[in-house]
């Protein structure tokens, strides 16, 4: 890191120093000598933070961090705002069913379920933390296996929590309410044989 004055100098980037106007390739160009004769200096990179959680450094190197209340009440804001991003797409089922009757698939209803429950386990979690270390912990851990139920980053995909169905076999009773519905095909149920077709339209 390059400092003019005691301010640091960004690569690739024009700057004045003591009236003269330099362009951005002169700190790259120009030799240690070129630079401390205009009073640049060089200094170690300042170590990296996460600056949602922390301002910075102390001079004696421990980090200084933000004010917890205020970040869990952030925290929380952001852990519903996800929730309802993700819930978003199929909102459209619920007013489907409250309009006409339509029932939501049931895989739907419980994978929304359960990003409801998720959304309350990470804001219960995150209200315990006592301390900014704590929090910053939370947030940001993974576990060793990629992602676990109770990392904060995991939510529930489409699909993980859905019933299995058993196979269709020969001699199986299907109860089928098709009312309104016309039902067509060449087939054989019992042998398997042919091409069954059920027309849904107007379903």
């Amino acid at each position: 890191m390059f400092l003019l004055d005691g301010k640091p100098l960004a690569l690739n980037r024009p700057f004045v120093a003591h009236g003269t106007q330099y362009p951005a390739n002169w700190l790259r160009l120009a030799t240690p000598a070129e630079r401390a004769a205009i009073g640049i200096t060089e200094a170690p990179d300042p170590r990296p933070y996460d600056q949602r959680f922390y301002w910075g450094w102390t001079a004696s190197g421990t980090l200084i961090p933000k004010d917890h209340e205020q970040l869990k009440t952030q925290w929380v804001n952001q852990t519903n705002t996800t929730a309802n991003t993700l819930l978003t797409p199929t909102d459209w089922m619920v007013v489907r069913e409250a309009d006409n009757g339509k029932v939501m698939p049931s895989g739907v209803k419980e994978w929304r379920q359960s990003i409801r429950y998720a959304c309350e386990d990470k804001i219960t979690a995150l209200t315990l933390t006592q301390t900014t270390e704590e929090l910053a912990n939370y947030v940001t851990y993974t576990s060793p296996s990629g992602g676990a139920p109770t990392d904060y980053n995991y939510w529930p995909k489409k699909g993980e929590s859905a019933p299995s169905v058993d196979p269709i076999n020969s001699g199986d009773v299907i109860d089928l309410n098709l009312s309104g519905t016309s039902v067509t095909g060449a087939a054989d149920l019992t042998s398997g044989a042919g091409v069954d077709t059920i027309d849904l339209t107007g379903v």
